[in-house]
């Protein structure tokens, strides 16, 4: 049974630059429609969940949507499923799509935790990037969040921005910290192909940062926010004691989850599914009481040994070499040349990337596949 759920709202107000995710332009008759299916698509699903420990809606821009919306979902998902005493439910939200009314109507749903998408205190960087806010209108935002009554903060940042230099990076980190939040996910950004930010890469008018300057404002951010209490717990994520994302926890470590709304995965008794991305065959289906499940795939042992490996190292305490030797009785051979080139480490009964082979994390992952045969 699943415990954590997923729900996905594919709408936005325009697409960033960088994004390859399932969006597309908001439209509130559309949005109703999709709602509707929401509600449906977990009513579908409700017997194949557990307790719910963490509920993770995110986008999109989820707080493009109007209250009642939100309303009706949780109308929905109460009736259905059960909450842990403990859940944790995120909601992702950007500046310009929150206000204090619709933050007051949120928080009575149980809502307890927001995640806001600010990438740069910078406006030069936040036009580069495609965003459609403004470092002031950031600031206010957070500051509408606090005193709606959110205690769980979590900010996104973004380096290796096209004119990013290390001590503008410096500022976006400052001025994340003054407004004190639980939580930082500090992402590196990449290039993803398709998108206008890969295009214009392409075309030569925009640059990436050289890789040097890239992994400095790496190191600068593990050192900056660990002085300042952060544990940094996952390759991009650091948090503040007891303020780690139990969602995504669950997704590095394996767990099952349940994924509801165009375009979801979900991972249960083996097997990873995923619906289909087409709004309008999502909404179709779930009138005709069909599951848009568009691929489901059962995972062969090879696949969960590599899986295993590639998200359980995403984690900075690393995986359980007990476990590890479970899955393949050659694993700690294997994994000898990477430990003695100081990428990998052992601590403990865990296996851990170190200061060196986080940066690389990928090369070192594929680096393990190769020794392992996979």
């Amino acid at each position: 049974m699943a415990d954590f759920l997923y729900i996905h709202i594919p709408f936005c107000i325009r697409k960033c630059l960088y994004c390859d995710f399932l969006s597309l332009p908001f439209d509130e008759q559309t949005a109703r429609r999709y709602v509707a299916g929401l509600c449906r698509e977990l009513e579908l699903k409700s017997s194949i969940a557990g307790k719910l420990r963490t509920i993770f809606i995110g986008g999109g821009t989820p707080t493009l949507l109007p209250g009642d919306c939100f309303e009706q979902l949780f109308r929905c998902l109460r009736k259905n499923f059960l909450f842990s005493p403990e859940i944790e439910i995120s909601v992702e939200a950007n500046p310009g799509t929150v206000n204090a009314e619709k933050l007051e109507a949120l928080l009575p749903l149980g809502i307890n935790r927001m995640s806001i998408g600010i990438q740069s205190f910078h406006d030069d960087e936040l036009k580069t990037l495609g965003r459609i806010h403004t470092a002031y209108e950031a600031l206010e935002a957070v500051n509408l969040i606090k005193s709606a009554g959110f205690k769980n903060c979590s900010i996104d940042l973004m380096y290796g921005v096209p004119g990013q230099t290390i001590g503008a990076w410096n500022e976006t980190l400052t001025k994340a910290l003054g407004l004190s939040p639980c939580h930082i996910s500090a992402y590196e950004l990449t290039p993803e192909e398709g998108t206008p930010l890969w295009r214009l890469i392409k075309e030569n008018t925009l640059r990436m940062p050289e890789e040097g300057l890239v992994l400095d404002m790496y190191d600068y951010a593990i050192d900056f926010l660990q002085s300042r209490g952060f544990e940094h717990y996952e390759i991009s994520n650091y948090a503040l004691p007891g303020f780690r994302c139990l969602h995504n926890l669950n997704y590095w470590d394996r767990g099952e989850y349940l994924g509801v709304g165009a375009g979801a995965h979900s991972f249960i008794k083996g097997v990873r599914s995923r619906n289909t991305s087409d709004i309008s065959a999502y909404i179709e289906d779930l009138k005709n009481d069909v599951i848009p499940e568009f691929e489901a795939i059962r995972i062969t042992p090879d696949e969960a040994l590599k899986e295993f490996i590639f998200l359980g190292l995403r984690k900075t305490g690393g995986i359980g070499l007990a476990q590890a030797k479970e899955m393949r009785t050659d694993f700690p051979e294997a994994c000898k040349e990477l430990i003695s080139s100081g990428h990998l480490e052992l601590s403990g009964n865990s296996l851990r990337l170190t200061r060196k082979g986080l940066p690389v994390s990928n090369m070192v992952i594929v680096r393990l596949f190769e020794k392992l045969g996979l």
